[in-house]
């Protein structure tokens, strides 16, 4: 079963609960952080983004997190051509939800600064200006510092992956989350090593926002990608092992800025070596591709309350997806990534 959310609602009921879960083209759902029924240590809120440029093969990331005990914050720079990455992370403690993340997807503007890292995300109109600098981080020729601003454009009906979904065990617990994929990048980042400068035509970013009071131990499964075929924008955003699926996967394929919706995909991958390739399957036979790992950006921790073990792996899909029309879309080494998590937090 897909049930489609068509219309606004309040995300809790009085009693702390989904209103109505299911999926949503469109953020539906008002979210209102007083109305979950659960302490702040609970309550976790977080945007992540994820910038690549398919021809010039470089990428970065720029994470945002509130978890209640901890804050999380990071940026990594990618480099496809050489399968070098690095990372520059930072924790504060106790943030308690403070950190100033919005209620909403579509507005609203967070700063987060240390001697580590410092990073803003502000959105306003249909536009994403993301600042961002690491003095620390080093890049594939060993040479220091990254510093950039970037603007990703949302334009008005651009279609996106919604989902409000509880967990099994408890009904209070919930997991509200909006994918925006294929927004158009401009702007320019600095390495060390030189400018790069970000073609809207061509390069593409991704948002992952959420809000939600999880349960303790989860493992999660997530791939996404923006680019272009036939200079027509596509894309995806494949995931499951999260909160109970039964009313909604997040299955989406995206076309032109619009969704067509997937039933269950399954990732095949060996956890024993993430570098080898997957395939992505879909129940519903619309979805088929392999995927060549170029890059684990693999991490682990074990911080108090918190532990973490993660492996987001970068690299080329190929393969096709059928469109709900019955188009055929093919694809061949398309840059994307795909992630095994599992977390106590």
């Amino acid at each position: 079963m897909q049930t489609e959310i068509t219309a606004p609602m309040d995300l809790l009921d009085s009693q702390g609960h989904i209103t109505e879960p299911g999926w949503a083209r469109q953020p539906y759902w008002h979210y209102d952080r007083k109305q979950i029924k659960a302490g702040w240590h609970r309550i976790k809120e977080w945007d992540y983004y994820a910038i690549l440029s398919h021809d010039k093969g470089v990428g970065v990331t720029l994470t945002m997190s509130d978890l209640g005990y901890a804050g999380a914050f990071a940026i990594c720079w990618l480099d496809f051509n050489t399968g070098y990455y690095h990372q520059v992370d930072t924790m504060t403690l106790l943030p308690r939800g403070k950190t100033g993340f919005s209620a909403g997807s579509s507005d609203g503007k967070i700063v987060h600064s240390d001697k580590k890292l410092s990073i803003e995300f502000a959105c306003e109109g249909g536009l994403r200006t993301l600042r961002f600098d690491a003095p620390g981080i080093v890049d594939a020729q060993g040479k220091t510092g990254i510093s950039g601003s970037i603007v990703l454009r949302q334009p008005k009906g651009f279609e996106s992956m919604n989902i409000a979904t509880s967990w099994s065990e408890d009904r209070r617990a919930f997991y509200y989350n909006r994918k925006i994929n294929c927004m158009p990048a401009s702007g320019e980042i600095q390495t060390g090593s030189g400018r790069v400068e970000l073609d809207p035509n061509t390069d593409f970013g991704c948002l992952d926002w959420g809000r939600g009071r999880w349960t303790y131990k989860n493992r999660w499964y997530w791939s996404s990608a923006s680019g272009l075929v036939d200079n027509v924008p596509f894309g995806w955003n494949l995931g499951y092992g999260f909160s109970d699926r039964t009313p909604a996967s997040e299955n989406v394929i995206f076309y032109d800025n619009k969704a067509h919706k997937l039933q269950d995909v399954t990732f095949h991958f060996d956890a024993k070596d993430y570098m080898k390739p997957w395939r992505f399957t879909s129940s519903d036979e619309r979805l088929d591709m392999v995927f060549d790992p170029v890059m684990d950006r693999n991490s682990s921790f074990n911080v108090w309350l918190i532990r973490s073990i993660q492996h987001q792996v970068f690299g080329y899909f190929t393969g096709s997806a059928r469109l709900d029309n019955g188009t055929i879309i093919k694809i061949n080494r398309f840059p994307g990534f795909a992630e095994d998590v599992l977390n106590w937090w």
